[in-house]
């Protein structure tokens, strides 16, 4: 019923649109300010800075799930493998495919000698927290996440 792959440049058109079919299951539409042809360089350039896998439904070979991981370093942990995103579309939740999607970035973690991966989720999104507590998932709670805009930085450092 489905394929799991890695990602190639051909595929990010059906991806974006599946980041920002998350985006709007996060009540948050407007703050996709990345572009297809932004990930095109920061992925496929002379440095990439993440990969991805996707999830093809074999009868109509069209990508319905992707996951966009790249790596990170813990001074605690060492290497891990950030899933930065983790998207199903919502008619293919529920039918396997997600499962083999997440699996495969797993043991990505282990091809590449990582003590670990680690995502975030919203509090509030119930069906993913379920799905992650199938695979013994630790949640940390006390933490908040902390991030600068480049226009903010700009007007810091002016």
């Amino acid at each position: 019923m489905y394929i799991v792959r890695e990602g190639i440049k051909e595929d990010l058109p059906q991806v974006f649109d599946l980041i920002k079919e998350l985006a709007l299951y996060e009540k948050s539409p407007e703050e996709v300010t990345n572009s297809i042809e932004m990930m095109e360089k920061d992925g496929f350039g002379p440095n990439p800075v993440f990969g991805f896998f996707v999830l093809v439904k074999k009868e109509t070979k069209s990508i319905v799930g992707t996951a966009i991981y790249y790596y990170r370093y813990s001074t605690w942990k060492g290497k891990r493998l950030w899933l930065e995103d983790y998207i199903v579309t919502e008619n293919e939740r529920g039918k396997g495919g997600g499962k083999l999607l997440f699996q495969r970035v797993m043991k990505k973690a282990l091809e590449d000698d990582c003590t670990g991966m680690m995502w975030q989720v919203l509090n509030w999104n119930q069906p993913a927290i379920d799905f992650y507590r199938k695979y013994q998932t630790s949640m940390e709670e006390g933490w908040y996440n902390c991030h600068l805009d480049a226009e903010v930085i700009k007007n810091l450092l002016k």
